[in-house]
């Protein structure tokens, strides 16, 4: 049986960033910080985990973008069983984007340049720092992760209410256009329009993003259509840490950044070291050095009392990948063969035509059906053999039409037929 399709109801379950997000497979990450809190770092770290160009034929890489693999361990199964020549995994674009200082929103520092590319980025990594160093010097002269948060929040908070103004101008000429009505004449804006515009400032004023609100479908349109807006996009807090206390777990700051993200919406936060990472990174061409590092970091957070799985030190920037992936509301489903095992993006909630249509224009203008597979199903029952026969005995190999909602981890084969069109 096909999996059940989810009632309207469960519209809540999507984050609200994400329905104010764009409807694409090619969505995109910033690095947004303040100079000096580990984001360049950061950025140069997943740049090395970025995935082989070649791979993508014909896409010319700008230097400040990273196309990060996204850690899937049902591709990564089907990539062992099949044994294909080409892998090739799905990936979380990431940009790199300009320090942000105080002011900003007004053109200080560099503020219209990170502000016109964080426009075009659809979430972002909010880099913070909470490490003591005397060598890495602190825009503000001090260690303060809540100042911080506070500086970015309020000049993202600023643009924004800057954008609104423009967009009511905006709507006001377009009213006074349709209606034919003179410069000093009242124009009467739709009382949605109004009532959508006076929430989103309520948020702005008070410094609290906009994805933080509560939205009727209605009032998210109308912010999708008119305001253009940055506090909608998905925000995951990452906390530069200094290697002791990643190892440790243990922040001054960590308990009062996460009461500051709380108060602020929510959110995820993520604890990691530029400093771990780096080290880490730098042994990799030494694999019986680099476990004796994370051996090493495993016994010194032992001697503080943390033991068990949760606990082994190993690298975080997987689950930043996958974090920030998932924030998008990005799924993968997965085609398997003998020439290839690839992992393809698409947008929660896309259906087959759709999903069809990222491998190849025709595939959707000439869908017929997919034959779909779920992951789970095809790991306990292909038995051993790179092969659907053991799933269509099972009857759990079905086909689907052009309704059917794509679920992540399927695998999927299209049927399709594209006539070509007659000479004249």
């Amino acid at each position: 049986m096909p999996p059940k399709k989810k009632a309207a109801s469960e519209e809540s379950d999507v984050p609200l960033s994400a329905r104010f997000g764009r409807v694409k497979n090619t969505l995109k990450m910033g690095l947004v910080g303040l100079p000096n809190v580990g984001k360049s770092s950061l950025f140069n770290l997943l740049t090395k985990q970025s995935v082989a160009a070649e791979n993508y034929p014909f896409c010319t890489i700008d230097p400040s973008e990273a196309k990060c693999p996204v850690p899937d361990q049902r591709f990564q199964y089907l990539v062992d069983l099949w044994k294909s020549p080409s892998v090739v995994p799905a990936v979380l674009s990431v940009w790199d984007i300009a320090g942000i200082i105080k002011g900003a929103s007004e053109g200080a520092g560099l503020g219209n340049a990170f502000l016109s590319h964080i426009a075009s980025v659809d979430g972002i990594f909010h880099v913070v720092r909470a490490f003591d160093s005397d060598e890495v010097v602190h825009v503000d002269d001090s260690v303060d992760p809540i100042r911080d948060l506070e500086t970015i929040v309020s000049e993202l908070c600023l643009k924004d209410l800057g954008m609104l103004d423009a967009a009511e101008q905006k709507e006001t000429e377009a009213v006074r256009k349709e209606k034919g009505l003179g410069r000093k004449a009242e124009v009467p804006l739709s009382d949605a329009f109004k009532e959508t515009m006076s929430k989103v400032r309520t948020l702005l004023e008070s410094n609290t993003a906009v994805s933080c609100g509560t939205f009727s479908n209605t009032e998210i349109d109308i912010v999708k259509e008119k305001f253009e807006l940055i506090t909608t996009k998905p925000i995951i807090y990452c906390i530069n840490l200094s290697k002791k206390d990643y190892i440790r777990k243990r922040n001054k700051w960590l308990g009062k950044i996460s009461e500051w993200v709380k108060a602020h919406g929510g959110g995820v936060c993520i604890p990691f070291s530029v400093e771990f990472e780096e080290e880490l990174w730098g042994l990799r061409d030494y694999p019986d050095q680099q476990k004796a590092f994370l051996d090493d970091c495993t016994e010194e957070a032992a001697k503080v009392g943390l033991t068990g799985p949760q606990y082994k030190a190993k690298s975080i920037l997987p689950r930043i990948i996958k974090v920030g992936y998932k924030s998008l509301n990005l799924i993968n489903f997965l085609t398997a063969g003998e020439k290839e095992v690839k992992a393809w993006t698409v947008f929660r909630g896309a259906k087959a035509p759709q999903a069809a249509g990222v491998i190849h224009t025709d595939f959707e203008r000439g869908f017929i059906k997919a034959e779909i597979a779920g992951f789970e199903d095809f790991k306990a029952l292909h038995g051993g053999v790179a092969s659907m026969a053991k799933l269509k005995e099972a009857g759990k190999y079905r086909q689907e039409g052009k309704e059917y909602v794509v679920q992540d981890g399927d695998i999927i084969l299209f049927q399709f037929n594209v006539t070509a069109t007659k000479k004249k």
